[in-house]
């Protein structure tokens, strides 16, 4: 594969993660428990290997018009997580504050248990 057809094709496929992503971790899920650490360690290794794709296409020559249109759809994914992600901090910022009121709970009732016990 030219090196040319390579560079789009890692374009394409970044591409096509960062929409799976996007509508993965969309905005209108309550709780966030299924977004798990590894889904923004992927993210983000999606977007340095773009980022050297980019590189490497602006290092080498002029790009074609295929690149630039991957290029374009990269950019247009890029501004949606930039949009996206405030909205994605909010409410995992949420869901910690649910989960830490959630274990003083438990923790509070396994206290009141053990007390319990003294008597």
């Amino acid at each position: 594969m030219p090196p040319d057809a390579q560079l789009i094709e890692i374009l394409r496929e970044v591409n096509r993660n960062l929409r799976s992503a996007l509508l993965r971790l969309r905005p209108e899920r309550r709780h966030c428990s299924s977004i798990k650490p590894h889904d923004f360690s992927d993210l983000l290794s999606h977007l340095l290997r773009a980022s050297e794709c980019v590189q490497q296409s602006r290092a080498d020559r002029e790009s074609s018009a295929a690149f630039d249109d991957e290029a374009l759809e990269y950019r247009r994914n890029l501004e949606a997580l930039k949009r996206f992600l405030p909205d994605l901090q909010v409410r995992l910022l949420a869901e910690k504050s649910r989960l830490e009121a959630a274990r003083a709970h438990v923790t509070a009732a396994a206290v009141w248990a053990q007390a319990g016990k003294a008597y």
